[in-house]
């Protein structure tokens, strides 16, 4: 598998696998007692992260040695990867309607998330600046 392939599709499962688990413990068990907003904000400094360190993973191991832009194409098919999920999830298992799960999120923690999908997008890439594995995180 392609260097950029095999980081953009780890870099993903290893976020996502820890965002659904969140996302678990977020719906049952703080969402009735935070609300929505409350419940997502919380969240949120833990899956920054999960993304912290699935991008340093990737970055120090299937990244290694590459350039900006097989670091910045990594971070985009990861992207890429985690927007399909979010739809085929909401979709699919929640039985959201598109407009639930792209329009109609909170203002506040819809924002955060916005900036924090930018983020993990480019973490590969701002991770990625030192020459040696030790200089990353």
């Amino acid at each position: 598998m392609p260097m950029i392939l095999r980081a953009g599709v780890s870099y993903f499962l290893l976020v996502f696998g820890t965002g659904f688990v969140l996302g678990a413990v977020r719906i049952t068990l703080l969402v009735p007692r935070l609300g929505v907003r409350g419940a997502e904000l919380l969240e949120m400094p833990l899956m920054t992260l999960a993304m912290l360190l699935a991008a340093r993973h990737v970055v120090r191991h299937p990244l290694r040695g590459a350039g900006r832009g097989a670091r910045l194409a990594s971070g985009g098919l990861a992207l890429a990867l985690m927007l399909a999920a979010e739809l085929l999830v909401g979709l699919g298992l929640q039985r959201r309607s598109l407009a639930e799960i792209t329009v109609q999120r909170d203002p506040v923690a819809g924002s955060v998330y916005l900036a924090l999908l930018l983020l993990y997008a480019l973490l590969p890439l701002l991770l990625g600046r030192g020459s040696s594995p030790r200089a990353v995180l």
